[in-house]
């Protein structure tokens, strides 16, 4: 568990697809929050923890199953305000009393509308200020009979006990899910909630800022710590961070695998040794990767071989840092959050060349972690608060491979400097149109096939290449950018008017989920 000072809620998690999305809307409101699977929440954990408030998350479970998750009892004694969403309000029912029953027709699955019912309390603050709110129901089990003390304040067609509360120990339960988008008075909702339960909003980047230095300095002491900086956005404001909290004690290893952007190297260089004036060491090791990646082209066999030779020349270059004791990561908090199962569980591998897995153990050093507890939106928001330049805070993500994962099929020098230049003019087309914020990643694919074309009065056998843009409000789901035919028609031209070797050009449409927004 982490040491923070601030008013904590817990989050208990049962498993729910979008429990994530509850600590985004809390964050939001400048509540600190943590989410911790349900079989780790004991009575000890707890007392310790200490939160202000619990919200009992939503699960894929029924309360009838065997082994059905639970939270200890005790959380029901402790004082403070208790929030039971979906399978969280079921759960809530099932423990103080009240009846659930099996679905028997009455599952609901997507969009519904709740009506208000009775008295208007302090919780529905902004609620119902029409004849009904829109909400997002996925449920089969149901609440059939309300446990002792509750009341109900808000129904659908299939969920008679849609809101209810028993308002003298402030236990709130609803069947829907306020946290997602599709329930758009959620936020107003969970702000209630946290009002009521007494926090102030004292959770602000300012005041994360003086307490991740104070706990760098207070777990290096005097020490050496180096770290991998890749020139996104996680690992350069970890390592502008922590160089504020120990100076030159920090030397930052810049592996130049090759496979970065059009004069990205460069850039990445003269912002840390020059700007920020740290001791940096750019490892140049372009030919040694390239050269073990000749002939490859099964995308997972690329990732590990890039992510295994990673480790190598990290381990190399970090060596010439003597006596140093700490490797500092710019882990956030969903890396955190996805590395463990609610149940315990294997965890499905998504990223296999996530991080630099491994080093800590192989080099006998203990990991820096300053970003752990931080959202990506919220790491952004620290680089400013840290006096980052506004063009590199809001850099779309970047993978670890880089343009491995953008060159499906064998990678050649040659597809590789095709690929940088069209990438750049792509993301130069971007800028010019005023559109780079919108997006939340747009890069260049070029395709493992060759394509006949005419340019002017002579045939062209050369690549084509699919541009992708997607939107995504948090990273965890993502949906393509709708561009304009004119966009896309004066972007095809110029790459294909300055990028000798690409004759054809594709727009990628569809929507994917967390971990597959890149190519391969």
């Amino acid at each position: 568990m982490t040491d923070i000072s601030h008013q904590k809620l817990l989050i208990i998690d049962f498993g729910s697809q979008v429990t994530q999305l509850i600590a985004r809307r809390l964050r939001e409101l400048n509540v600190y929050c943590e989410i911790h699977p349900f079989n780790r929440v004991d009575d000890a954990f707890l007392a310790d923890f200490a939160p202000l408030a619990v919200i009992l998350s939503g699960g894929p479970s029924s309360v009838f199953a065997d082994g059905a998750p639970m939270p200890p009892a005790s959380v029901f004694t402790l004082g403070v305000p208790v929030l039971g969403i979906c399978y969280g309000q079921q759960v809530m029912m099932h423990c103080l009393g009240g009846r659930v029953e099996r679905g028997h027709g009455t599952a609901e699955f997507g969009r519904a509308f709740v009506a208000p019912k009775g008295a208007r309390p302090a919780f529905l603050s902004g609620w119902f200020e029409g004849e009904r709110e829109q909400v997002w129901m996925s449920h089969g089990d149901h609440v059939s009979a309300l446990a002792p003390g509750f009341e109900v304040y808000g129904t659908s067609p299939n969920a008679p006990f849609a809101i209810t509360a028993d308002l003298e120990r402030n236990f709130y339960a609803v069947q829907f899910h306020p946290e997602v988008h599709h329930t758009p008075n959620g936020a107003r909702f969970y702000e209630n909630f946290t009002r009521l339960a007494g926090f102030t909003g004292d959770w602000t980047m300012g005041a994360y800022r003086e307490e991740a230095i104070r706990k760098i300095r207070e777990q290096v002491g005097d020490a050496k710590v180096i770290c991998g900086l890749s020139g996104g956005v996680d690992s350069s404001v970890a390592a502008v961070l922590i160089h504020e909290a120990i100076g030159d004690q920090l030397t930052c290893v810049f592996v130049d695998h090759g496979l970065l952007r059009l004069g990205e190297a460069e850039e990445v260089v003269k912002m840390f040794r020059d700007h920020y004036n740290m001791p940096l060491i750019h490892a140049d090791e372009q030919e040694l990767f390239l050269g073990a990646l000749d002939g490859q082209s099964d995308p997972e066999t690329k990732r590990k071989i890039i992510g295994g030779l990673f480790i190598d020349v990290f381990q190399k270059h970090a060596g010439e840092v003597g006596g140093a004791k700490f490797l500092a990561q710019g882990t956030l908090y969903p890396d955190v959050i996805e590395s463990v199962s609610f149940s315990g569980g294997p965890s499905v591998t998504i990223k296999s060349h996530h991080n630099v897995g491994g080093l800590p153990e192989k080099m006998g050093l203990q990991l820096v972690e300053p970003l752990r507890e931080l959202f990506k939106d919220e790491v952004r928001a620290l680089g400013r608060e840290l006096g980052l330049p506004a063009s590199f805070i809001g850099r779309h993500p970047f993978p670890g491979p880089g343009l491995a994962i953008r060159c499906p099929g064998e990678i050649t020098r040659e597809k590789l400097e095709i690929l940088r230049k069209a990438d750049a003019v792509y993301i130069d087309q971007i800028r010019k149109h005023g559109l780079y914020d919108e997006i939340w990643q747009a890069f260049v694919a070029i395709l493992p096939v060759r394509t006949v074309g005419v340019m002017g009065d002579g045939r062209t056998y050369d690549f084509a290449c699919a541009l992708r843009a997607v939107t995504s409000v948090d990273g965890m789901t993502a949906d393509y950018y709708p561009f304009s035919h004119e966009f896309l028609g004066e972007t095809a031209t110029r790459i294909i008017n300055e990028v000798q070797g690409i004759n054809r050009v594709t727009y990628d449409i569809t929507s994917k989920p967390p971990g597959t927004i890149e190519w391969e």
